[in-house]
């Protein structure tokens, strides 16, 4: 059996988490733990105190800057899914959808700038984004989860902001030969009787087995878990301020108007289904082989209905309310012979998503019986997301027949941070006047698809300065492909085309739905049947001859083709790691010093428009020819250089002190690299030319996110009791971003694209210039900068406290972030400098637990300030989101039988969240999602 320096870096390594590490690192590191002359005491404690006290351990012996959380956390938490779970880790929020947490924001930066495996093996998202969606994951199958904020050479690539690595069990490290867990929960939503027809009850059910077999030396683990999780908003939705102003009040001064605002009522239900299975065979201290699959099924079905105000500028305007330069109330009015879109629409938005996510791998891994121990990999991520928005559009009439619009006004105040006042001279509750105008369905299918393959090379050496050296070689394809369509019937403004007149509703598709809570004094409405409707629609389409209603990608919308398409990505990677191990007087040092080589060769096919029959002859989903495009494969390859140095130097037995530095980086969003490019001409600046101009947004063309980044931390560990005081500072300089940019005098032809020579338009012929259009595309912009931040943490378990306060302990961090990185909107009506989304400047995590004997207790708290990001409305807005305030609840009792109870009360506040544009008196979405309450059983053998 080989044999290991019994060193502070074989521990290191091992709780790390390593890429890849052997068999035998970990029986030393076992044994190491338990000897009575260890060299550092390792806690060790049972109850709920084992998962504070093992991921201090995970930290304390770690070779990067990390947090964790261990399996007792998360099997012990009704968390819907790991992301709540890890949003109590120091430096780490997430924005709620739906009341809950689904993507993460680390120290400042979102989702696109966050790493994700699953057993060390990258995982691809059921999302057009990099990031991951963490609400796929089950947290009662996930047994550790951890998020490295320094990285190593050692480790995949991509995490700018850091890695979350996610474990599920190894059986052969089961402290029993056989165990088996049953966990069955309900939940309830106190807030679900406001909304009408949401469900009010949830449940959660989850099974595990670990089984050890032929003497220790096979080890076997299966889990499922099954949840389905009604979900409730009451919202009031403010939309952007126009920066196309209007005088309202007569005083020769324009003010900014907002386009509109929502009232609705939401509902909605998650179903997740989750499987876990591993098997680990070591047959002897030579040989390991593992394998693991994961797979979750996930199904969001949601309804939004009440009320959608749009284009406020466009109506008559009186009794205004200015202020601070901007309309906040007053009365918008339209008559019956009006041509303005000002309307008042009866909304009923359904959305649904259906998404498959299946990872696996096998791992093999050898030791010769000396200091050469060798793995090989095989992984597979693979997932799958279809996403249907839907809706309909009712507007109040007069005569439906003739399409005679009924006189309408709203008289509206904001107010604030708080739902605006709002009321209507009309009646919309009733069938005879409100018609079926606009029904609409808008699908987008993604797959994504990734196989990796690892060699990795651990090599020991009896050195004084080097223990051991890591190297290894990655390669991975991975394919996403993209389908957008889309069917429609009418039109949201303007008369609807005779052929598909509108609709009179009947008694059987819909019904009368009062507001309640903090929006019931809103005016009722008809709540219509969205399949329902649909069979209206067909009805008529097949009484005049047309096409049944069906989603589509056609030439009609030329979007649904040209934001179709393929994007190709294949990485060859190979790293060298020294693990360090040496003394710089009577301070011991350990860490590692490392380069991780990456290149990457990205492409994209797609449709490109090039317009006057000068493309291919390609057919659409209705069988129309059009011969204005052709296919394109764009593309680029680079090569990468990635250092990085981890150092603890280990002052004391109790203290240490950390220091990192690394080059990073993180690949665009995936659908930005997509090459579909509509297009348009117009005359060059040479008389008798024309130039070529496309647009996309996207580009395949895109650069990584890049930056340099340097850590400091001093970690002091309590000596006469259980816990700890960190302190670290943090510095990013990020060198770019991605944003939306038109490129004037773009060469097209020197890009890559392909472009016509000449074009004959109205019978003449015109040479093209290829090099003078605009180019609406996406780029790498130089307004990088940087993040800085200070995060603090102290953990303390009072045992040293007489009976029975010694029970008693408690767990907390505080991040504070800043930034020089500003981004310009016009959200607000003018010109406004916001910060870097997803950046709030203080974050505040505490938790306050109780144990004794089998009685387990604990209340949280997740505080942010407030930050920028993403409010959904009619399209995603950008907004200013007002700080919140998260208070969980949690209380078990637990039986000597195995039996155990469980009580616990999420959004204990009922916590509401809040945005507004630039300014609070530009109200922006004002949602209520209630508490959820959860009782339930565990059993263990």
């Amino acid at each position: 059996m080989m044999r290991f320096k019994p060193s502070l870096l074989t521990l290191a390594l091992v709780a790390a988490g390593a890429s890849m590490h052997s068999y035998a690192a970990d029986d030393v590191k076992e044994k190491d733990l338990k000897a009575k002359d260890a060299e550092i005491e390792v806690i060790q404690v049972k109850g709920f105190r084992t998962s504070v006290i093992k991921s201090l351990n995970e930290k304390r012996f770690g070779d990067t800057v990390s947090e964790s959380i261990s399996a007792d956390d998360l099997g012990a938490l009704p968390d819907q899914s790991i992301a709540d779970a890890l949003t109590r880790l120091p430096g780490v929020t997430a924005v709620r959808t739906g009341g809950q947490a689904s993507g993460l924001n680390i120290r400042g930066l979102d989702g696109d700038f966050v790493f994700a495996t699953l057993n060390g093996h990258e995982q691809v998202t059921t999302g057009g984004k990099r990031a991951i969606e963490f609400d796929q994951y089950p947290s009662e199958l996930i047994s550790q989860a951890a998020v490295y904020k320094t990285p190593k050479a050692s480790l995949i690539e991509g995490g700018v902001a850091g890695t979350v690595e996610l474990k599920t069990a190894d059986p052969l490290k089961n402290d029993k030969d056989q165990s088996f867990n049953i966990n069955a929960r309900g939940s309830f939503n106190d807030r679900a009787d406001e909304i009408s027809d949401a469900e009010q009850y949830g449940n959660r059910l989850s099974l595990a087995y670990q089984g050890k077999f032929l003497e220790d030396t096979l080890g076997v683990a299966v889990g499922y878990a099954h949840l389905y999780q009604p979900y409730v908003a009451s919202q009031f939705i403010g939309l952007r301020f126009n920066d196309d102003k209007k005088d309202v009040n007569g005083d020769g001064v324009t003010e900014a108007i907002s386009e509109g605002f929502e009232l609705q009522q939401k509902g909605g239900d998650d179903t997740r289904d989750g499987y876990m299975a591993a098997i680990h065979w070591q047959p002897s201290d030579n040989l390991s082989v593992k394998g693991d699959l994961f797979h979750s099924k996930f199904t969001s079905e949601n309804f939004a209905r009440g009320f959608r105000v749009k284009s406020l500028k466009n109506g008559t305007i009186s009794d205004a309310v200015v202020e601070n330069g901007s309309m906040t109330g007053g009365t918008v009015s339209v008559g019956t012979d009006s041509t303005d879109d000002f309307s008042i629409f009866v909304i009923n938005d359904n959305d649904s998503k259906y998404s498959e996510l299946t990872s696996g791998s096998i791992n093999l891994e050898w030791n010769n019986g000396g200091a050469l121990t060798v793995a090989a990999d095989v992984s597979y991520s693979k997932a799958d997301g279809e996403f249907v928005n839907g809706g309909t559009r009712a507007i109040l009439y007069d005569d439906i027949g003739n399409e005679v619009r009924s006189a309408e006004s709203v008289t509206y105040q904001l107010n604030g941070l708080s739902p605006a006042d709002v009321s209507f001279t009309n009646d919309y509750t009733n069938t005879s006047t409100l018609g079926l105008k606009e029904v609409g369905m808008w699908p987008y299918n993604q797959q994504n698809d990734l196989i990796a393959y690892k060699l990795d090379f651990n090599y020991v050496l009896d050195t004084s300065f080097v223990s051991s050296v890591d190297f290894g070689v990655r390669y991975a394809e991975r394919e996403f492909n993209a389908q957008r369509s889309q069917a429609g019937y009418g039109f949201e403004y303007d008369k609807n085309p005779s052929n598909q007149p509108v609709l009179a509703l009947n008694g059987d598709m819909a019904k009368v739905v009062d507001f309640g809570g903090e929006l019931s004094g809103y005016p009722s409405f008809l709540a219509i049947d969205f399949n329902k409707a649909l069979e209206l629609v067909n009805a008529q389409l097949a009484a005049t001859g047309q096409s049944p209603f069906t989603p589509t990608a056609n030439w009609s919308n030329n979007w649904t083709m040209i934001q179709s398409g393929a994007v190709n990505e294949d990485v060859l990677a190979g790293y060298v790691q020294a693990n360090l191990d040496f003394d710089i007087g009577d301070v011991k040092v350990t860490g590692n010093l490392g380069v991780r080589v990456v290149h990457t060769d990205q492409s994209s096919t797609g449709l490109q428009q090039v317009g006057y029959g000068l493309g291919e002859a390609i057919t659409d989903e209705q069988g129309v020819v059009s011969t204005d495009y052709i296919r394109n494969e764009v593309g680029q390859t680079y090569t990468d250089y990635l250092p990085s140095l981890n150092l603890t130097f280990h002052l004391t037995e109790n203290d240490q002190l950390r220091f990192a530095a690394a080059s990073v980086m993180s690949r665009p969003p995936i659908n930005k690299l997509k090459s579909g490019m509509g297009s348009w001409y117009d005359n060059a600046s040479t008389e008798g030319y024309k130039k070529y101009n496309a647009w996309g947004n996207t580009s395949p063309l895109l650069d990584p996110f890049y930056a340099d980044q340097y850590d400091l931390s001093y970690e002091h560990y309590f000596e006469e009791s259980e816990g700890a005081v960190v302190i670290a500072l943090f510095y990013k300089d990020i060198k770019s971003f991605i944003n939306d940019f038109t490129i004037q005098n773009y060469d097209f032809e020197a890009n890559g694209f392909i472009v016509p020579d000449t074009i004959i338009d109205n019978g003449v012929e015109f040479p093209v210039v290829k090099n003078e259009g605009q180019y609406q595309t996406a780029i790498n912009n130089d307004n990088g900068g940087y993040i800085r931040g200070i995060e603090l943490g102290y953990t303390q378990v009072f045992d040293f406290l007489p009976s029975p306060l010694d029970g008693l302990g408690f767990t907390g961090s505080y991040s504070y972030s800043d930034s020089e990185v500003e981004f310009t909107t016009d959200l607000s009506g003018s010109n406004l400098t916001i910060p870097l989304p997803g950046l709030s400047e203080n974050v505040l995590n505490t938790t306050l637990f109780y144990t004794l004997d089998g009685f387990d207790t604990r209340v949280s708290m997740r505080y942010r300030s407030g930050y920028v990001s993403e409010q959904v409305a009619v399209e995603s807005q950008l907004a200013f989101f007002d700080a919140e305030t998260i208070v969980d609840y949690q209380a078990s009792y637990a039986l000597d039988n195995g039996l155990k109870f469980l009580f616990q009360i999420n959004n204990l506040t009922d916590e509401p969240s809040k945005t507004y544009f630039g300014e609070e008196h530009q109200t922006g979405t004002i949602q209520y999602f209630g508490r959820q309450y959860f009782l339930g059983l565990t059993y263990s053998l």
